[in-house]
């Protein structure tokens, strides 16, 4: 039972002024020993005053943000509303060089009536791969896309994306989904990553789906030039090939929510979300790395500066809490 502070002066008095033991008034009251006496030692050295119950919590939390941060993280939040808690809060680290959580950003945001419901349902693969990549260029996925260009018909979209990484090694917008459509993706794909000019040891597997360019016989010719492997996924299974998937549901979330009236307008679309994914947009399942980061090997360079200055900051809160305390 909680008692009050005038409860608690009252029982004082009332020990004081019985002509009983400490003790046996106690028992009667009903008041443990312990209590009483800590009661008592605290209205000697303060005063009725010092018997009001304090806080569980303390008044002044060491690790809040200070509110020019606050505010900070509010007026990004309003510049780039396209950003989740979770990318505000990695872009704020890495760009202002102070740590703020993933949590913190949402309750911040949450008060200030910024959060809002997302535009798309997301949908998760059932499995996984089964032999998962280690290192980029290892495995890649490749297969089409449907997107729409308003007056002219459907047009196809080729990517190849990186399996450890995420990253889009080369993309290509296709009036058609043939072979040759493939071998050209593939042909950009092996010169932005160098492998065009090199000789080494593996050459990237190709994971596909069973479409029909895919099991075609001029693919399957132009792969065995090339020393490379290819891997189809199990059929009506498209979670085998999830991560491209995604992909292609992440672009056109962003990049369908106005028509295209002209291929090249679709294109250079296309072309502007590439370099957003791949160089700004951090990434939840790569520790929110860019796939750009993971492919390019500065992934752990820039987990380990987080690191420090996640350390960094809550040292600096530690001791503004305790100068403001002192």
């Amino acid at each position: 039972m909680r008692y009050s502070a005038s409860e608690k002066l009252e029982i004082i008095r009332l020990v004081e002024q019985s002509s009983l033991p400490v003790r046996a008034t106690l028992e009667k009251l009903g008041i443990p020993r312990a209590t009483f006496y800590r009661w008592y030692d605290a209205y000697q050295q303060g005063g009725p005053e010092a018997l009001a119950d304090r806080p569980s919590r303390p008044s002044r939390v060491w690790n809040r943000l200070p509110t020019a941060i606050r505010e900070q993280i509010v007026a990004l939040a309003l510049e780039q509303p396209e950003l989740s808690p979770r990318e505000l809060a990695v872009r704020f680290t890495d760009e202002q060089r102070s740590f703020v959580s993933e949590a913190t950003v949402y309750r911040l945001l949450k008060a200030h009536d910024l959060i809002t419901s997302p535009a798309y349902i997301v949908v998760k693969a059932a499995d996984e791969f089964r032999d998962k990549t280690t290192a980029s260029n290892q495995l890649w996925q490749t297969d089409f896309t449907y997107l729409k260009v308003v007056g002219w018909g459907w047009y196809y979209l080729s990517t190849v994306l990186d399996d450890f990484s995420r990253f889009i090694v080369a993309w290509k917008l296709c009036a058609t989904m043939q072979a040759s459509d493939v071998t050209a993706t593939l042909d950009l794909a092996l010169s932005a990553a160098g492998l065009d000019q090199v000789q080494v040891v593996h050459r990237p597997r190709l994971l596909t789906d069973n479409g029909s360019s895919y099991v075609a016989g001029d693919l399957a010719d132009w792969l065995g030039s090339r020393g490379m492997t290819h891997i189809r996924g199990a059929p009506r299974h498209p979670q085998t090939q999830g991560k491209i998937e995604r992909w292609h549901q992440t672009l056109k979330n962003r990049i369908l929510l106005e028509h295209a009236y002209l291929p090249g307008e679709l294109e250079a679309r296309v072309g502007a979300f590439v370099e957003h994914y791949n160089h700004v947009r951090a990434h939840e399942s790569l520790n929110n790395l860019t796939p750009a980061d993971v492919y390019f090997g500065r992934g752990e360079a820039i987990l380990r500066e987080r690191e420090r200055i996640k350390r960094q900051t809550l040292t600096d809160r530690r001791l503004r809490h305790h100068a403001q305390a002192a």
